[in-house]
């Protein structure tokens, strides 16, 4: 699928809004972003909605468009939610993980643990997680675990960012393991305590 101005503007934003560059309460100005992509204001409203639909930005009457504050008590939650969704997504995945599909994944979980950045680090981490997650054939269960993973990824960035350091991560070893035994049990397990880290 090929990508529109539309996807490049929203994905430069939503970069900027999930590591901090755009603070929460800054204005997204339609003439502004249309002019640094020299483009019209028709990709731009596109890009803004779907920052709106993440819960990246938010429409304010007559204001405009602005970052969304980054709510502490969201973070409980969201954890939640996500050793749930991603739970039952994994369920379905090990049962449908093909050589391909465990391939890919320890291909990402070698790039993951190479990133030498902390931005590197959380896209090549949310894609090991989509990695072990898509094969569950479930798109709207991954839509929705997508929206979680970018809530995650505020307050990651908020919080541990003068913290982070490059490590290879054990638990997503454990889990392409598990995966290759296809240990339903184990894997989720692993998951589940992987992301209640994150906390």
């Amino acid at each position: 699928m090929t990508a529109t101005i539309a996807d490049s503007i929203y994905q430069n934003l939503s970069q900027k809004i999930i590591t901090g560059e755009l603070l929460a309460g800054e204005k997204l100005r339609q003439d502004h972003i249309a002019r640094a992509f020299n483009t019209s204001h028709v990709p731009v409203r596109e890009a803004l909605l779907r920052l709106e639909a993440h819960g990246l930005a938010q429409s304010e009457p007559r204001r405009g468009m602005r970052v969304t504050a980054l709510d502490p008590a969201e973070v409980r939650e969201v954890i939640e939610m996500r050793v749930a969704l991603e739970s039952l997504a994994l369920q379905h995945s090990v049962q449908n993980m093909s050589p391909g599909a465990i391939k890919l994944a320890d291909e990402a979980r070698i790039a993951c643990d190479a990133a030498q950045t902390m931005p590197d680090w959380e896209a090549r981490n949310r894609a090991f997680h989509r990695a072990i997650l898509t094969p569950c054939g479930l798109p709207r269960l991954l839509h929705a675990i997508d929206d979680l993973h970018i809530a995650s990824a505020r307050h990651l960035f908020a919080h541990w960012r003068p913290k982070w350091v490059q490590r290879a991560d054990s638990d997503h070893a454990a889990i392409v393991q598990a995966l290759k035994r296809k240990d339903t049990t184990t894997a989720v397990s692993i998951l589940t305590r992987h992301i209640r880290r994150a906390s």
